[in-house]
């Protein structure tokens, strides 16, 4: 079951970012390449990572390093990210374009 938590951490996360997996893996600096990312967002079956990469996929993803951990079944770590939210980032847009610096659609 661990691996389809991953997977389904690594499909919302990539989703919820608005992010592809090249823009992932630059936020982790390189060290989880983006076919790694593609890999364990859309590939079913078995995921094993190792307790080093989980801290560079939790940076891919902008998440706690301990909810990468819980979705691929390691033992957590003392993390001062704990609880820090991680929600989607969406903004809701009402009556098409607004006006810059205002918020107020603008009258077409």
């Amino acid at each position: 079951m661990a691996a389809r938590d991953l997977q389904d951490l690594v499909r919302r996360r990539l989703w919820e970012l608005g992010e592809t997996v090249h823009q992932a893996s630059r936020r982790a600096r390189g060290a989880v390449g983006p076919e790694v990312l593609e890999r364990l967002a859309h590939t079913r079956g078995w995921a094993l990572i190792s307790p080093w990469m989980a801290g560079h996929l939790a940076r891919a993803l902008d998440v706690p390093e301990n909810r990468v951990r819980r979705a691929a079944g390691l033992p957590e770590v003392a993390d001062p990210r704990t609880d820090v939210p991680t929600g989607p980032h969406l903004r809701l847009v009402h009556g098409g374009a607004s006006r810059p610096g205002t918020g107020e659609a603008s009258e077409a």
